[in-house]
């Protein structure tokens, strides 16, 4: 023993000067922290709610803002006990015996997480989340979390246990953009505090947890089991008794049944703002609390005239078509800058907006039809030295058991590349990715950051035959590669943002992605002005230079829809020199009695016409980006059917990591002059022709 204590002593001797210098980083950082801790002024805990954040359009100037304007500061003898039972049994069981941390509380919280393998319960007492909410940032960090330890115990020594409850009751983020008990009882039952019921009250202290997941409005499920395991909490407390609980736990949710009146700014663009909302999380790291916590500015790429022009014309019924049965025909679209991938403009829904609802702008998953066709054949097959001229096969034909079909029933032997784009010819398409192979248009749409699932390796990609399909939003940064000569940006919304003090939060960083080369992608503006000018898209025309495709989905095969006329789903992806844009239409649940009677040439092809006719007022009319020429790709697209042939099955890369420079032009449409408005966008009465895949 003597000898180990002794070995013991030596080696404590031989790294004292590395155990002091450690001992002295420990001290120093703890030391940091504490200071940087005490820096936080208390004093905020008597304001109740600081500024609004505001958002600004793509010119710098507000445009939306999210606050809690109405906030009502109630005292704690004003809110029901069983409000402040459900509370303390849900978020803080020991809240009347810690000193704002709980050192047992945090042991047991660590040993279920470790037991379930993930974190199932959190330690933070209610002074804790009192101390992030009003001073922190929601980061996961041990600097953060010893911030908010500190902080606790300097609210706890400087207030009582009662005024403490009654801050966070008032300060707390409980959903929908309110904070405040009081303000949540208005917006959720439309009562005063005091009035509401044991069920209510549970209701309310199931928020906090996560508003958003467990918002009555949004998830009432979620949210009745939820309130449910409030009640049960209280009955095992002793608060309530079994009968109690049985008799609490079978009500049903009644909200309120008004709408609350808007401020000025408030409210504005909420489409928009629900895409800013969901990038600020999930890009930029941020919690809803703290964006509704205020005193935050958010820099975005919106332009008020694109979004205006989105708005209006999702409310004119007559450029949709009729809804059948019980269901409402929904729609969407994006409009972005191709230059930049800035977000100009969408919208997600129809009719009634729900606060950060289904975003069907961003979360929809669709098969495109024909409107992949541009990236999942023919951009592909550009690259490999086809052009307008080169003859496809169109004739009756089987692969392997699969056997496409044109949607006229038709078949011409012999049509152009030119003629099988422009007219949506499904068979061509087919048979040219059959020659090229499905790995190169695999590879193509991995280039464009299309989504895909293991089982799209099939020649049935062609037709946007996809597992999970795709949405508006990726559809519309995949086209932004045309215009822009090759070249795609990462679509966004947020430049940045910033807190009213200065820091930054969140901005921007810029994915630039060289997708092909800029010969191949004004070959492929070529071909897409045909569609509209020619083709399936005469829809979409308007008197300025304008490309585009449409795409149209079938209804299911099932024994369900047998007879049934109609399509599942259409769309219209085109752009001009100055903004690209995808227009979806349909139904969210396709059923035999929601059937859609439209194509992406006819309703989407004449949405996308009014959005960009009312979206390019006073822009004055430009021309396509065109390449440099350069020696030595003169003779490119001169090349020949029969080279194609020694291509077959390679895997060829043309359009990936180029380093090569595009044109120096400035791209058409940045420097925006109003006052000098062009014609308006002329639309064609002739009604779109194509039906069924393929169109």
């Amino acid at each position: 023993m003597k000898l180990l204590l002794s070995r013991l002593i030596r080696l404590l001797k031989k790294f004292r000067l590395f155990i002091v210098a450690f001992i002295a980083v420990i001290l120093i950082v703890f030391t940091y922290f504490v200071v940087d801790a005490y820096r936080i002024d208390l004093s905020k805990l008597d304001d109740p709610v600081g500024a609004a954040t505001v958002i600004y359009d793509v010119h710098g100037d507000p445009v939306s803002e999210l606050s809690s304007a109405r906030f009502t500061h109630v005292s704690l003898s004003e809110i029901p006990e069983d409000l402040i039972h459900a509370i303390i049994s849900v978020e803080d069981q020991r809240y009347f015996s810690h000193n704002g941390v709980d050192v047992r509380g945090i042991v047991r919280s660590a040993w279920r997480n470790l037991r379930a393998g993930t974190v199932v319960e959190g330690g933070s007492t209610i002074t804790q989340q009192l101390a992030k909410n009003l001073f922190l940032t929601s980061d996961r960090t041990f600097g953060r979390k010893f911030r908010e330890v500190i902080t606790a115990v300097r609210i706890e020594r400087e207030f009582s246990k009662d005024e403490i409850l009654e801050l966070y009751l008032n300060h707390i983020y409980f959903g929908e953009g309110t904070w405040g008990i009081q303000n949540a009882s208005n917006v959720y039952f439309g009562k005063e505090v005091q009035e509401i019921s044991l069920e209510e009250a549970a209701l309310l202290a199931a928020l906090p947890k996560a508003p958003s997941h467990y918002s009555p409005f949004q998830n009432e499920g979620m949210a009745i089991d939820r309130r449910n395991l409030v009640l049960f909490l209280l009955m095992e407390q002793g608060f309530i008794d079994e009968k109690i609980y049985e008799e609490t736990t079978e009500s049903d949710i009644v909200l309120r049944d008004w709408e609350i009146e808007e401020d000025s700014l408030r409210g504005k663009y909420p489409g928009y703002v629900d895409f800013i909302i969901d990038e600020a999380i999930n890009v930029h790291g941020l919690t809803e609390e703290r964006i509704w916590a205020g005193d935050v500015h958010i820099y975005t790429e919106i332009d008020t005239t694109v979004q205006d022009a989105i708005q209006s014309t999702f409310e004119n019924e007559e450029l949709f078509p009729e809804s059948t049965g019980d269901g409402v025909l929904q729609g969407a679209s994006v409009v972005l800058d191709p230059y930049t991938g800035g977000v100009r403009g969408l919208i997600g829904y129809r009719q009634e907006h729900v606060y950060r609802g289904f975003n069907r702008a961003t979360q929809l998953k669709r098969q495109p039809g024909s409107a992949i066709k541009p990236l999942s054949v023919f951009a592909p097959a550009l690259e490999r030295g086809y052009t307008a001229s080169s003859l496809l096969v169109d004739e009756r034909l089987d692969f392997d058991g699969y056997s496409p079909r044109n949607y006229d029933h038709q078949y011409r032997g012999e049509v152009t590349l030119h003629d099988a784009m422009i007219h949506s010819i499904n068979v061509p398409a087919v048979w040219l990715l059959n020659e090229l192979g499905v790995d190169a248009g695999i590879d193509f749409l991995q280039r464009a950051q299309i989504p895909l699932h293991e089982n799209d390796r099939q020649l049935s990609l062609a037709l946007g035959g996809m597992t999970e399909g795709i949405s508006p939003l990726q559809l519309t940064q995949a086209f932004s590669m045309f215009p822009n000569l090759g070249v795609m940006n990462e679509a966004y919304g947020i430049n940045e943002i910033i807190t009213e003090s200065g820091e930054v939060l969140g901005e921007r960083d810029i994915q630039e992605i060289q997708v092909m080369e800029s010969e191949d992608a004004y070959a492929m503006t070529k071909l897409l002005e045909s569609v509209v000018q020619e083709g399936t898209g005469r829809n979409a025309l308007l008197d300025r230079p304008i490309a585009g495709k449409t795409g149209t989905t079938q209804l299911p095969a099932t024994d369900a829809f047998e007879g049934k006329s109609g399509t599942s789903d259409a769309w219209f992806v085109g752009y001009t020199p100055e903004l690209v844009a995808a227009v979806w239409v349909g139904y969210d649940r396709i059923t035999p009695d929601a059937v859609m009677e439209s194509t992406g040439g006819n309703h989407p092809a004449r949405i996308f016409q009014t959005i960009m006719s009312q979206a390019l007022v006073g822009v004055p009319v430009s021309s396509f980006m065109e390449p440099e020429r350069s020696q030595g790709n003169n003779n490119k697209n001169d090349k020949k059917k029969d080279d194609k042939e020694k291509d077959k099955g390679k895997e060829k890369d043309k359009g990936k990591n180029k380093d090569k420079e595009r044109g120096q032009q400035t791209p058409p449409g940045h420097d925006r002059d109003r006052d000098n408005p062009p014609g308006q966008g002329r639309g064609q009465d002739n009604p779109g022709q194509g039906r069924g895949q393929g169109r």
